[in-house]
């Protein structure tokens, strides 16, 4: 017997399938700085984990499958600071933005189905379309110049009459990118001449520098029927472990179809529902340091990578990732060399292949993902021990 084709063919995670040789040297002693992951090490707010700690039902029931109703409201009132009119109908609470991601695939797209996704993008895309049996159309960009999306012609040029929706995500995971309003509204003339719908994964929304504003896809009222936007409690809070996201749609028949996968898996976890509305409970008040913080460190870490001879990186302008490329030509066997072969002072640095975060075969394989998720101290440590690893690298495994 065998397994299923989507089972055999889904992408492995290029982020996690290093872990062993992480451990590995953890297990021997060695200091590793992971910077591959993003996971942040900002502490989760107290009010959030007091939640947790007070919580005191007598029993530990199933709640409503789209999530409780005072969350959801909490979700739309978020919104509403931002200048957008949602109610909580338009809300359904997910197994972190994940599940968000994969109830708007299903829902948008049958099996053989196209969504065009521009490149880089988030690793768990290739996942959850090989899950919802869809195609990923890749357009890809170029950190030359800044990853910024293309001429709507290159869109175009993509589109089949297999074409269901087309995927941004702004801030950008991996590449840092947020996309103006002019760059998004061309996608939303493009969906709209080509009755697509356009999911936008807006979880970094909080973090963007150097005084620009996000925009989101919601804000564009002429295509209110057409956008479903994935959010995550995960990195806007500092609680990736809770699993809390929601999808957000102002299309009937859409958050009818969500909801009905939705009732499949029941309901999401009661107790980190309570502990997410202590976190919107917070107020907007919370954010600035945050970004504040976030801010400096992707200036320590843009300052030190720029200063390594024969590295090629842009500037971000949000989330905490950049995509790097390197003067080298694998950097899976790269990284895989930092955990196994590699020490300075018992340390090194544990970064992301980017190979994997395309979906066009033989992209990215001299770039990677670094996530400036570590306080500024241990940022620059980690920057004196990856420059001479690089440079080893290069003058005895790539000479």
């Amino acid at each position: 017997m065998d397994v299923s084709r989507r089972g055999r063919t889904v992408q492995a995670s290029p982020i996690r399938k290093f872990k062993p040789f992480a451990d590995a040297a953890i297990a021997s002693g060695v200091k590793v700085y992971f910077l591959n992951i993003g996971d942040p090490d900002i502490p989760t707010p107290k009010p959030i984990l007091d939640a947790v700690r007070s919580f005191n039902d007598p029993i530990l029931s199933y709640g409503p499958a789209q999530g409780f109703l005072d969350l959801r409201e909490a979700i739309a009132g978020y919104f509403k600071d931002y200048g957008i009119a949602l109610v909580a109908d338009n809300v359904i609470i997910t197994l972190g933005g994940s599940e968000a991601i994969l109830l708007a695939f299903a829902s948008v797209a049958d099996p053989g189905d196209e969504i065009i996704i521009p490149e880089p993008f988030y690793t768990n895309y290739n996942g959850y379309a090989s899950l919802a049996d869809l195609n990923v159309v890749p357009l890809t960009l170029k950190v030359e110049d800044g990853f910024r999306l293309p001429p709507a012609e290159e869109f175009e040029a993509k589109i089949t009459p297999r074409t269901r929706a087309i995927v941004l995500c702004s801030p950008n995971n991996p590449t840092g990118s947020v996309y103006s309003a002019e760059e998004l509204g061309r996608v939303v003339r493009i969906a709209m001449k080509h009755d697509l719908f356009i999911i936008g994964d807006e979880v970094y929304k909080e973090f963007v520098y150097d005084g620009l504003k996000h925009k989101s896809l919601m804000e564009f009222e002429e295509a209110r029927d057409r956008v479903i936007v994935v959010d995550s409690i995960s990195k806007r809070f500092s609680c990736c472990g809770a699993r809390i996201g929601a999808a957000i749609t102002r299309n009937e028949k859409v958050y009818g179809a969500m909801l009905r996968f939705a009732q499949a898996r029941l309901c999401p976890p009661t107790i980190e529902q309570r502990a997410a509305l202590a976190a919107y409970k917070m107020g907007m008040g919370y954010f600035e340091p945050v970004r504040q913080e976030y801010e400096r460190r992707r200036n320590v870490l843009f300052e030190g990578l720029t200063a390594i001879p024969g590295v090629v990186v842009r500037k971000p302008q949000g989330a905490f990732y950049m995509s790097v490329r390197l003067p080298i030509k694998d950097t899976e066997r790269f990284v895989t060399w930092m955990l196994t072969d590699f020490r300075l002072d018992g340390q090194t640095v544990m970064v992301a292949p980017e190979s994997g975060f395309y979906s066009t075969p033989g992209k990215g394989l001299d770039e990677i993902r670094v996530a400036y998720v570590l306080k500024e101290e241990d940022l620059r440590r980690a920057l004196v021990v990856f420059r001479a690893g690089l440079e080893k690298y290069k003058a005895t495994v790539e000479k």
